[in-house]
């Protein structure tokens, strides 16, 4: 893929809140709060996200912008030859997540198809847990869609994302927004809604555990795309300077909002529904259409929904795509041996869905199948990212930019306002001492006690 600039500002913004929304904000938020405590597990997110995830990103972008360098290259060029293991984990990262994520991006993909043809239409709770079943646990069907997504993706990718991912996202991230607005608005009128409200926004931290703090640090890198070098990768397209606080400010404020609104959406019709909150990854394909139902013109609004999400799931796994695509050829450049890009992309594509195909049929032939402590190859492959290799990037990075890079770099990159020159000593303290240590303590704690 040819690395070019961003043509605008806000072009950045959009294409990179559309990588780092996409399934972490929609699916994965409302189903990992409603297994967590909801609204206790909610204001750790917030929390984390806020303290942890915004540092973090300005610290990636710093990285990507001013080294105009991959993932690899970007960590040698500020540091040392030995900090590109940072940029290696990123790359194998990538991989096992858009291994599993194009599962889920099959599924939608799938929903998207079932909406168009109508059999969506006029079903109760219990009959779209039934059909959630049967995509999931149907090899034929899981592995189709898997492919689809990913054939999508691969297709983009060899054009050239860049001008197109740019173009789309200033019209369909603001269409998802206005779809999830309407899709909120009719969730709280429904009999019942306060108490789904209650529980998304009412702390109760009896409900917390060791593992759901894991969980929320885990769910702000993810929801962010942080710890995977992929949101250095989009900096790295930035060819003027500017102010990447600011991006970051905006980038997370979106993502945070359509975590609200998904949580808002989701929760009140669960309740109204009676269905469970913590019935887990088949929530937002269970409860979504059903609310879908109680709309008039529904049935439009269901296939725009899923088709909105099927683009913002697409930005996220173009960036995770290019960043294997890059880190190979990056590897095979430094070892003197030619292969074109189109071929190292066409290549990356298999392997990751052949190591994928385990994941969809994680919900069928293989349901019986245990790994990771008892968990599913699906589940062990989200664990593993999510809470292993993210956390462990993040913190990585976090050294890197606190104790590597030169703090006149640092300095030149974010004090390019008035702001950012009183903002500076904290965002230093945060990325220095505040990041490392909490993520170390929450990552040893709580593997400790698993």
């Amino acid at each position: 893929m040819a690395q070019n600039s961003f043509a605008s500002k806000i072009g950045f913004i959009l294409a990179a809140a559309g990588s780092a929304i996409g399934l972490g904000a929609i699916w994965k938020f409302p189903y990992v709060t409603g297994t967590s405590g909801g609204g206790a597990f909610l204001l750790m997110f917030l929390a984390f996200t806020l303290l942890l995830g915004l540092p973090l990103l300005i610290g990636e972008f710093i990285v990507g912008r001013s080294t105009q360098k991959t993932a690899l290259l970007a960590f040698k060029k500020l540091g040392h030859r030995r900090w590109t293991l940072v940029g290696y984990l990123g790359v194998i990262a990538c991989f096992l997540l858009l291994s599993f994520y194009s599962v889920i991006g099959g599924w939608v993909l799938i929903y998207v198809g079932l909406g168009l043809s109508g059999t969506l239409n006029g079903r109760s709770p219990d009959e779209f847990g039934a059909v959630f079943g049967d995509v999931v646990s149907s090899p034929g069907i899981a592995v189709f869609g898997q492919f689809l997504f990913l054939l999508i993706t691969l297709l983009i990718v060899l054009k050239g994302v860049e001008a197109g991912i740019e173009r789309m996202s200033k019209i369909l991230m603001p269409l998802l927004f206005v779809s999830f607005i309407v899709l909120v608005i009719r969730s709280l009128t429904l009999d019942g809604a306060m108490e789904g409200v209650r529980f998304f926004l009412q702390p109760d931290f009896s409900a917390l555990t060791g593992e759901s703090v894991l969980f929320a640090l885990g769910q702000a890198f993810f929801s962010l795309s942080l710890g995977v070098a992929a949101m250095l990768t989009y900096a790295s397209y930035i060819q003027t300077k500017g102010t990447l606080n600011r991006s970051a400010n905006m980038i997370v404020l979106l993502n945070i909002a359509v975590s609200l609104l998904a949580g808002l959406a989701i929760f009140p019709a669960v309740f109204a529904s009676g269905l469970d909150p913590a019935e887990g990854p088949a929530l937002l394909f269970v409860v979504l259409p059903a609310v879908f139902n109680q709309v008039p013109l529904g049935g439009f609004f269901m296939v725009l929904f899923f088709l909105l999400f099927t683009f913002a799931s697409i930005t996220s796994s173009i960036a995770m795509l290019e960043v294997v695509v890059a880190g190979v050829t990056d590897k095979l450049n430094e070892k003197k041996q030619t292969i074109s890009k189109r071929n190292v992309t066409l290549l990356s594509a298999a392997i990751v869905f052949a190591v994928g195909i385990p994941s969809a049929l994680s919900f069928g032939v293989m349901s019986e199948m245990q790994f990771l402590n008892g968990r599913t190859f699906f589940d062990s492959m989200d664990y593993i990212v999510s809470y292993v290799l993210m956390p462990v990037g993040a913190l990585l990075t976090s050294i890197f930019v606190g104790y590597i890079v030169d703090q006149r770099i640092l300095k030149e990159e974010i004090q390019t306002s008035d702001i950012g020159v009183k903002l500076y000593p904290i965002w230093h303290f945060l990325i220095r001492y505040v990041i490392p240590v909490t993520v170390a303590v929450v990552m040893v704690s709580t593997w400790v006690t698993l």
